[in-house]
């Protein structure tokens, strides 16, 4: 009986590696195809930004396309560098790549939509980083293009940083995904619609087996260890995302693994929260080390001005989580009743708003 118990803890647990690591490819898949689709587009965006708050919009608009505020920062970071475009134009658009790159565990919550259970749960818990992001923007952009508050703090930052030696970190579970990715690429003969179709399919497909296997086999122990280890406290699970999005290199990795767990009743948002905070610092970290590298004052003034950004946003919206939480968990409840608000929400925020003012400001 024990032999039995002993295989059937080891088949579960090969089989939640392997949709975990069939959940992490599809989102990889589904960046490099949004991304290899829209970078173009991005880039022509970024050079055409006037004044802050169309660079704002088209920080938004960009990373949402590509799915990577680093590929968007990257972008930035070139344009400053060559001259055609001003920091003060720059850090807005750092803010709404902030804003853009939250689209992903958004759109990771929908595969909850049909399970109104688990859909209740999975995306509040996705969509308190967009609330998040868009309070921080509400209070620091008008403070930025009053004030330059960021840009100072970042130029004052980037001078204390001139002389020190960059380092290269590489991701090592994006050495272990790339492969898989790269192949499947081939094998489509780098057509990006189907990669991104069939990146969110593999999503789904991933997401409701995960959910299943760990409701079904945890029996309290996946519990224990989330609950009482890893999301323990909110300075534990601020850590956690800090850490794991420092490893990885991608905020949008590890905002995405938390929305099955929250699906699942394992973890609430109130625990992902600290842990979105943390992780959206630690995907900045990856960038300045970069930055270090090149040598370039701009980029890491750039980097810097992420960074920045952010662990401001934390100090404000931490003591006061209860506005973000509670934002986000109205509009799951609007959500839950009538999903068709959730696509729409996306749709709206991600794209139609930026898209409608881009329209109205440029005429």
């Amino acid at each position: 009986m024990r032999k039995s118990s002993k295989f059937n803890a080891i088949k579960t647990s090969v089989l939640v590696i392997f949709l975990i690591y069939l959940f992490l490819v599809s989102i990889e898949l589904l960046g490099v195809s949004l991304k290899g689709f829209g970078i173009d587009f991005a880039r022509k965006l970024i050079q055409t930004t006037s004044n802050p708050f169309l660079g704002l919009l088209i920080g938004i608009l960009a990373t949402s396309i590509i799915q990577s505020s680093s590929a968007t920062t990257s972008i930035i970071v070139g344009f400053v560098a060559g001259g055609t475009l001003t920091i003060p134009n720059a850090i807005p658009m750092v803010m709404g790549a902030n804003i853009g790159t939250s689209i992903t565990n958004t759109i990771v919550s929908m595969a909850h939509i049909g399970r109104k259970e688990e859909f209740r749960k999975a995306f509040p818990v996705a969509t308190v980083h967009d609330m998040f992001n868009l309070l921080s923007v509400i209070v620091f952009l008008p403070l930025e293009i009053k004030f330059h508050l960021i840009q100072k703090l970042s130029f004052f930052a980037a001078n204390a940083l001139g002389a020190s030696k960059g380092m290269h970190f590489k991701s090592p579970l994006k050495a272990i995904v790339k492969p898989v990715v790269d192949f499947t690429m081939v094998l489509l003969h780098k057509n990006y619609i189907i990669g991104a179709s069939l990146g969110f399919i593999l999503v789904l497909v991933a997401l409701k087996f995960l959910v299943d296997v760990i409701r079904s086999s945890s029996k309290g122990k996946i519990e224990v260890l989330v609950d009482g280890y890893l999301f323990s406290s909110p300075l534990s699970s601020w850590l956690l995302g800090l850490g794991l999005t420092s490893f990885v290199q991608s905020s949008s990795i590890t905002t995405s693994i938390a929305v099955p767990l929250a699906a699942a009743g394992i973890v609430s948002i109130e625990q992902i929260f600290p842990y979105t905070l943390g992780a959206n610092i630690g995907t900045t970290l990856t960038a300045l080390l970069a930055s270090l590298v090149t040598g370039s004052f701009a980029a890491v003034q750039i980097a810097l001005s992420h960074l920045i950004f952010n662990i401001l946003g934390t100090v404000v919206w931490f003591p006061l989580r209860i506005v973000p939480i509670s934002m986000a968990k109205k509009l799951g409840d609007i959500a839950v009743k009538k999903r068709y608000i959730a696509i729409l929400y996306i749709i709206t925020v991600f794209f139609i708003i930026p898209l409608l003012f881009l329209f109205i400001f440029r005429r």
